[in-house]
């Protein structure tokens, strides 16, 4: 197996090493015999022969294999970077050989957990909902009858390589005119939008320009609204209405739902959810970023089907209007009553804590700290649900996120055991069963 492993293509330096050190073998033997330390019976015909077919064999191993080092560093293959090589190296090494992650979710929470999953993975498929119709998304949606590029955005930076300037330009937002409040990012996906087939043909050409690490993926291509029916009845039109209706009726969420109904997911979406290793619910806001890809015709179906590790992470703050007072088997009640055929195999949970100022302004605005209770406990081991649990907490600016790096690393440490483990449980289980063949066959 370690064999098969070091023999796969990669950077196409084994060939040219392999070559190399038969290119020393040949010019050695011709050495030797030359000087009868060896073979003695060799003519001085037959040491110049292996001595020039060493010779021809070293040169091209070291013209061919600085050549396929120095073609990571850029295209231009006389200038020479150390730090991009360095990084090219540890992409081409480590992140493409990374596990297959589907991440589906939406809002600030998703893009936070993809600058820390692209440490360690290069096969990264981002589902973002494309339900949101607040701020400059919610504009562009009604002005031009597009999908909402905000979360979209927010994930297409998240995965980018690019220098903080052109990040900042991305992110710039409008102070004045008709603009106001409007993101560059957004206009620029819009415009995309403009020049393409599709929505999903624009972003997968930005993607391309910013040399985006994986893929972001619209959940579908439809035009749909999110409702959600309060426990008093009062139904609410808008993902952006939601939270702030459900707090000025002091009413919690019964459930949501998406108009119209039936709307398609995009086949790129079903298929990364198929060849995952692992797909990732989360983190981000349950009701308005998380259930709506859930409603979307094929997700909940693929999720199902699927044979990756199915991982949710809840936020590490109640969110106010949508998750009041919620534990974490609350949330994951909220998931199944949205979609009860899907099965959760594990949920990432924060054990660490906040300092008081913290806790302080989040409490004076509604929110709370998310931490596992002895009940949270006993009812995921009653749905043989294994917990990741850490100290996953970032504070900046005094706003509470999750630690992007250290979650990640985590989770794909958990990923490529798992794995392990079960290509393990399948060689196993092929040796027997050729076993038993063999044995009936007799």
């Amino acid at each position: 197996m370690r064999l098969l492993e070091w023999l796969r293509p990669g950077l196409h330096i084994k060939r040219w090493l392999m070559l190399g050190i038969m290119g020393v073998l040949f010019i050695s033997i011709a050495l030797a015999g030359l000087f009868s330390l060896i073979f003695s019976d060799l003519n001085i015909a037959a040491c110049m022969l292996f001595f020039l077919m060493g010779s021809v064999c070293l040169g091209f191993s070291v013209k061919y294999g600085f050549i396929s080092l120095f073609s990571l560093c850029s295209d231009d293959r006389i200038r020479l970077d150390k730090g991009r090589m360095n990084k090219a190296l540890y992409d081409n090494r480590i992140r493409a050989r990374g596990p297959k992650i589907a991440v589906i979710g939406g809002g600030t929470g998703l893009s936070v957990l993809l600058r820390g999953l692209k440490l360690y993975t290069s096969n990264i498929t981002a589902i973002v909902t494309v339900a949101d119709d607040g701020g400059g998304s919610g504009k562009l949606r009604e002005d031009l009858g597009m999908l909402p590029p905000g979360d979209i955005r927010n994930c297409i930076l998240a995965l980018a390589e690019m220098e903080p300037t052109m990040e900042k330009l991305f992110q710039y937002r409008f102070e004045e005119g008709t603009l106001k409040g409007q993101s560059f990012g957004n206009l620029l996906i819009a415009s995309m939008n403009g020049i393409s087939h599709s929505f999903e043909d624009a972003i997968k050409k930005i993607s391309d320009v910013l040399a985006v690490t994986g893929s972001v993926i619209p959940v579908t291509l439809e035009d749909v609204t999110l409702f959600a029916e309060l426990e008093n009845g009062r139904v609410i039109k808008g993902e952006s209405n939601i939270p702030l209706q459900s707090m000025a009726e002091k009413s919690k969420i019964k459930s949501v739902y998406l108009e119209p109904e039936g709307a398609v997911a995009v086949a790129e979406a079903i298929a990364a959810i198929n060849q995952a290793d692992a797909v990732i619910l989360g983190p981000g806001s349950l009701y308005t970023s998380i259930i709506p890809n859930l409603l979307i015709q094929g997700i909940q179906e693929a999720l199902a089907e699927t044979s990756a590790m199915k991982i949710y992470i809840p936020n590490i703050m109640t969110q106010p209007g949508e998750t009041d007072g919620y534990s974490i088997c609350r949330h994951l009640e909220g998931i199944q009553k949205h979609a009860p055929g899907l099965t959760i195999d594990y949920v990432a949970v924060n054990i660490g804590s906040i300092p008081n100022d913290v806790r302080e302004k989040y409490l004076l605005e509604g929110a709370e700290l998310i931490q596992p209770l002895p009940e949270d406990i006993d009812c995921l081991l009653a749905q043989k649900i294994r917990v990741i649990e850490g100290s996953f907490i970032d504070i900046k600016n005094q706003y509470v996120r999750h630690d992007a790096a250290k979650l990640s690393k985590v989770i794909v440490n958990e990923i490529q055991q798992q794995k392990a483990a079960n290509e393990k449980r399948t060689f196993l289980d092929k040796i027997l069963n050729r076993g038993a063949a063999e044995r009936n066959s007799q």
